[in-house]
Order: structure tokens, then C-alpha cells, then sequence
């Protein structure tokens, strides 16, 4: 190791997802992405549980931003559009990712046990928006379909927004999303 640089953290997540999209996610170690990045497989271990995680790096901040905004939504807003909201917060983190939003899908797309972890991550998200919505006042199981709906509104939105040629913002395709979902009869 040469001499210490800053941001240690985003080195590792973008030395990880280069690796990742060169070699697999599988055959690449914790120790590659620490060598890579410039600093010490003790480092990495400080910073990620495991490297599955440097993947999923962003989704406590989402899910707290999430639920902090459901709360601070206005109090006339149904469940719903209270959840929906929290989305929109949430993605509005990603808003100058896409570009590693997609790879990130893509190398979660091509490893089963990630993509486990990516709707486990979702499940989540549907428990705190529920939890914030419970917070709002709103009782089960409303809490729980909109919590619900609201995710897979984002997940749909998400989906979207990263395969899309000339993209939009994420909070186009929620509101795009959630306007289908309204829709439906």
C-alpha cells in the first residue's frame, strides 16, 4: 500500500463494480476489490460486512430517507400517495447514479443469490414504509397494501428508468408507474 488517499469507500465501490462487471461477481474477492482500490483487505472488512454489500451499500440511507419523508408528507395525503412519496424521496438519491444503477443491475441480474438479496432489500423497504405509515396514523392492513404498492411502484419505476434509451428521472417513471397502478381496474 502506497500513501493514504481519501475516500477510501468510494474507491472500493467502484473498483468492486468494475471488477465485478469484468470478472463476475463470484469470481471476484474481497481481497481483489481492496488491491484495487488502494488499501488493505482489513480496510474493505471495516467498511462492507462482505462483498455483497458493497452492492447494497445505499439501501439504509434510501430506506431512512424514505421513511423520514412519509412522515414529513402533508397530513392530507392518503396512504398511498404518503408512500409514494418516500419513493420519490428515496430515488431521488439515485438521481446522478444511473449509470451505476444500471451496472449494478446487471450484475445483480446475472447472479441468482443476488437477486435474492435485491428482493430481500425490497422487503425491507415495504416493512419501514409501513412502519412510517403506521407512524402516520394508518392501520393494517392499509399500512401494509400501500407499503406494498408503493414499493412495487418504485421497483416497476427503477426497472424503467434503467432500461430506458433516453432516460428520464427516476421520479418521471414513479409518477408514470403509479399513475398505471391507478389505472388498473
Amino acid at each position: 500500500m502506497g500513501r493514504w488517499e481519501p475516500d477510501a469507500r468510494g474507491r472500493m465501490i467502484r473498483a468492486a463494480m468494475e471488477l465485478f462487471a469484468e470478472r463476475g461477481f463470484e469470481q471476484t474477492t474481497a481481497g481483489d476489490i481492496a488491491e484495487s482500490a488502494g488499501v488493505t483487505e482489513r480496510t474493505f472488512f471495516r467498511h462492507f460486512a462482505d462483498k455483497r454489500e458493497v452492492l447494497f451499500d445505499s439501501s439504509e440511507t434510501m430506506q431512512r430517507t424514505a421513511y423520514d419523508a412519509i412522515l414529513a408528507a402533508s397530513g392530507d395525503l392518503s396512504p398511498l400517495d404518503a408512500a409514494l412519496a418516500g419513493m420519490v424521496a428515496g430515488g431521488a438519491l439515485l438521481a446522478d447514479r444511473r449509470d451505476h444503477a444500471v451496472r449494478r443491475s446487471r450484475i445483480i441480474a446475472a447472479n441468482p443469490g443476488l437477486h435474492e438479496r435485491e428482493l430481500l432489500k425490497l422487503a425491507a423497504m415495504a416493512d419501514t414504509t409501513s412502519e412510517a405509515l403506521g407512524r402516520r396514523g394508518v392501520t393494517e392492513p392499509d399500512a401494509g397494501l400501500a407499503a406494498h404498492m408503493a414499493v412495487t411502484v418504485f421497483h416497476v419505476a427503477f426497472a424503467r428508468w434503467i432500461s430506458a434509451e433516453e432516460p428520464r428521472g427516476l421520479d418521471a417513471c414513479i409518477a408514470e408507474a403509479a399513475a398505471a397502478l391507478r389505472a388498473l381496474k
